[in-house]
C-alpha cells in the first residue's frame, strides 16, 4: 500500500509518498525559513499564506518523485493536531479533496505521534513499550509509548519548548532564525563552562520542564538586569554564552530522560522532533545513558516531514482507523 502524507502543522509545508509503512518513495519539505528569518519566529499569517501557494504543488512533486500515479494510491494521510490552526486546516482541507477526488481512504494523524514514529522507521528493531521524547519548536514532552499512535504523557514544558528557546537565545545573541542550528554552531566555537546558567530541574521527581528562566539568565547576562544593551558585553562572548546556554539545556534533557528510566523501568528510549539533530544533544546522552537503548531518527525525518505522517497512517489503516471527511484539525493534542 503507498500512502500520501500532507503535514502543514507549522511552517514547512510537506508531502511524502511511503510503501507499506516502511519504503520512502519520495519526502518533500518546502521550508518556509526565508519567508519567517526577518520576523525570528513563525508569523501564522505567513505560514497559511505559503501553505495554500506551495501545497498543490508539493504533493505532485512528491507523486511524480515516487513514480506513481495518484490512482495508485492506497490512501491518504493528513496530520491534523497538534499545532497551528489556520495551517492545519489548510493541510486537511487539500488533503480531504485528494481523498474524494481519488475515492480513497483519508487518515487522520496526530502530528507529535508521527514524530514518535520517526524513530521506528529509523530503527525497525525499536519495539514497544518505549520511552519517547518529542522535542521541537513548539513541543516538549516524554511519553511511554506502547504502540502505533499510542502514549501516555509522563511530562511536558510549563512554558516554552525547547526549541523556541533557542530561537529566543538567537534572537537575544543576534544569530539567524532559526535559533536552533544558529546557536549549534556559535557553541561550537564557544567553552560549554564559561557561563553556569541554571539548570532548572522542577524538583527532584518531577518530569515535566521550564526552560523561560534559563532563556532569561541569557536575556540579563546579554543586556544586563537593566535590560540596557551593556558596552562591556563584547561580540566575542557569543560562542561562551551559546555553548552555556546549550549546555544547559542539553543537560536538563538528559536528567529528565534517565528520571524517566528510572521511574518506569523501560531501558529503551526514543528521541525524535527537531531538536533531536543536535549533534551535542547525541553526544551526551549516548554517554550517559549507560544500559539503555537510545533511538534518534535519521536526520531528515527530526525534522517536520510527511514521511512519518503517512508511516504512522499505514499502522493505523491496518487497525482499521479511517476517518470521515467531516475531518476537523485541532490546535491542541
Amino acid at each position: 500500500m503507498k500512502i500520501i502524507g500532507i503535514e502543514t502543522s507549522c511552517d514547512e509545508t510537506a508531502c511524502a509518498v511511503v510503501e507499506n509503512g516502511e519504503k520512502i518513495l519520495s519526502n518533500i519539505v518546502l521550508s518556509q525559513v526565508r519567508l519567517h528569518g526577518p520576523f525570528s519566529g513563525v508569523v501564522p499569517e505567513i505560514a497559511c499564506r505559503a501553505h495554500v501557494h506551495w501545497l498543490t504543488g508539493v504533493a505532485s512533486e512528491a507523486l511524480d518523485q515516487a513514480k506513481i500515479a495518484p490512482q495508485e494510491l492506497g490512501a491518504v494521510a493528513v496530520a491534523n493536531r497538534p499545532g497551528l490552526i489556520g495551517a492545519l486546516l489548510i493541510g486537511v482541507a487539500g488533503a480531504k479533496s485528494l481523498a474524494l477526488a481519488l475515492g480513497k481512504p483519508l487518515v487522520s494523524v496526530n502530528h507529535l505521534q508521527a514524530h514518535i514514529h520517526a524513530a521506528i522507521m529509523s530503527h525497525p528493531e525499536l519495539a514497544y513499550p518505549f520511552l519517547s521524547m518529542v522535542i521541537s519548536g513548539g513541543h516538549t514532552a516524554i511519553y511511554i509509548s506502547t504502540g502505533p499512535g499510542e502514549s501516555e504523557m509522563l511530562g511536558a514544558t510549563t512554558d516554552d519548548a525547547v526549541g523556541e528557546s533557542f530561537d529566543k537565545v538567537a534572537r537575544i545573541l543576534g544569530l539567524p532564525y532559526p535559533g536552533g542550528p544558529s546557536v549549534s554552531d556559535a557553541a561550537k566555537k564557544g567553552d560549554p563552562r564559561a557561563v553556569d546558567f541554571p539548570r532548572p530541574m522542577l524538583g527532584p521527581d518531577s518530569l515535566d520542564f521550564s526552560f523561560s528562566g534559563l532563556k532569561t539568565a541569557v536575556l540579563y547576562r546579554v543586556r544586563g538586569h537593566d535590560m540596557k544593551n551593556p558596552k562591556d558585553f563584547p561580540e566575542s562572548d557569543i560562542p561562551n554564552v551559546a555553548a552555556s546556554f546549550q549546555e544547559a539545556v542539553v543537560d536538563v534533557i538528559v536528567e529528565k530522560a534517565l528520571r524517566a528510566v528510572e521511574k518506569t523501568g523501560i531501558r529503551r528510549l526514543a528521541i525524535t522532533g527537531g531538536v533531536a539533530a543536535n549533534s551535542r544533544l547525541r553526544d551526551k546522552l549516548g554517554k550517559a545513558a549507560d544500559g539503555v537503548d537510545v533511538f534518534f531518527p535519521t536526520p531528515e525525518l527530526c525534522t517536520d516531514n510527511a514521511a512519518m505522517v503517512a508511516g504512522l497512517a499505514f499502522e493505523l489503516v491496518e487497525k482499521g482507523e479511517i476517518a470521515s471527511l467531516d475531518l476537523d484539525a485541532f490546535a491542541q493534542v
